[in-house]
């Protein structure tokens, strides 16, 4: 009898198989006739033909399913490490305030230093200069309430710049020495006259060891 030819793709752990069936004509069982082997080899190849593209697409896919998770999990942990690595954390650069560094106070809408506080700021630049531990010292400006907080954050910095200045004359080396403005922000004393603006007119000193 004939059977039909009939291809089998089966994908089992990545493996594909192949199996043709193809038309046999036995004559004689006890006779031991042999297969009919052109029609065989016939068969055989007219199947493969036609399973080879199937068959490379398949390939193709399987490879690259399998390849996937394992790149892109190298490339996520390559990716990692380099950031991990690249991060830096500074640890002990608080700035504080120190009793040996004074306040100073400035005139109302004045970014000059007052005579009365230059004695302050010699005594100050000394101090600086004798504690080599104090890696930097930031010169922090800041103003009263009255005026816009683009325009206080401004007077601010020019004070804080003053008294940067005046230490330089001093012999204090500018890298040591930052500034900063925080304008009308926290007022040193709180009120709406003259009696607490005074007070908030000023630069103070923060060091980092």
């Amino acid at each position: 009898s004939e059977i039909l030819p009939i291809v089998l793709l089966r994908a089992g752990s990545g493996v594909l198989t192949l199996r043709s069936r193809v038309p046999c004509n036995r004559r004689g069982r006890a006779g031991g006739v042999p297969l009919q082997r052109e029609g065989l080899d016939t068969m055989m190849r007219s199947s493969i033909v036609r399973v080879a593209p199937a068959l490379a697409v398949f390939v193709a896919l399987a490879l690259g399913c399998a390849s996937t998770p394992d790149d892109a999990g190298s490339t996520e942990t390559k990716q990692f490490g380099e950031s991990f690595e690249e991060e830096t954390v500074i640890i002990g650069s608080e700035r504080e305030q120190v009793p040996e560094l004074e306040t100073v106070y400035f005139d109302f809408d004045m970014a000059l230093v007052r005579n009365d506080q230059k004695p302050k700021l010699q005594t100050n630049g000394t101090q600086i200069q004798g504690h080599g531990e104090w890696r930097r010292v930031t010169l922090q400006g800041y103003t009263d309430e009255r005026g816009s907080e683009e325009y206080n954050l401004a007077l601010g910095e020019r004070r804080a710049n003053s008294v940067k200045r005046y230490l330089e004359t001093l012999g204090v080396p500018g890298s040591r020495l930052d500034t900063v403005s925080f304008g009308e922000a926290d007022p040193a004393v709180p009120g709406h006259d003259e009696a607490a603006w005074r007070w908030n007119r000023r630069v103070q000193f923060h060091v980092t060891r």
